[in-house]
């Protein structure tokens, strides 16, 4: 697997792992738009954390720190052992009724959700020609996105 990582990405995040006392290799890869960083390592638990929350914020904290000043930052995701490509799987099959709810002409809303689970909804459809979603606006941390049947294009 070989991409375009942004510039520090990989030796920040080797640092921050080795400082923490991990065992690791690190690959990078371009998926879309989303520059990738997949971390190897024998016991991924301790990084990967309960339902993800270590690894969300280790690539939180990757994030900011890879942020400099007015220039738009650098998206880098972390992934675990594949948890991340499992995690949005999962997530994707997880609201293929409340989609297919939307195709037929209701807007529903779904779970709260945080920032990283919100982007996979919105990149996952946003070509769809049936539905398109919509997240509130707002400083909250979990938010509920709304699917709705596409409206047509004004000409």
């Amino acid at each position: 697997m070989s991409g375009a990582v942004p510039a520090g990405a990989r030796e920040t995040l080797e640092n921050m792992l080795g400082h923490l006392g991990f065992a690791f290799t690190l690959e990078e890869e371009k998926r879309g738009e989303d520059s990738v960083l997949h971390v190897r390592m024998q016991n991924p638990s301790r990084l990967i954390g309960r339902e993800g929350e270590v690894l969300d914020d280790l690539q939180f904290l990757l994030n900011r720190m890879l942020a400099r000043g007015d220039e738009p930052p650098p998206r880098v995701i972390v992934d675990v052992e594949n948890f991340r490509r499992e995690q949005e799987a999962a997530l994707l099959d997880e609201i293929k009724e409340f989609v297919e709810r939307a195709r037929a002409g209701e807007t529903v809303e779904l779970p709260p959700m945080n920032a990283y689970e919100r982007r996979i909804i919105h990149q996952a459809f946003k070509d769809d020609p049936k539905v398109e979603t919509v997240s509130p606006e707002g400083p909250a941390r979990l938010k509920r996105i709304r699917v709705r049947p596409r409206r047509p294009a004004k000409s």
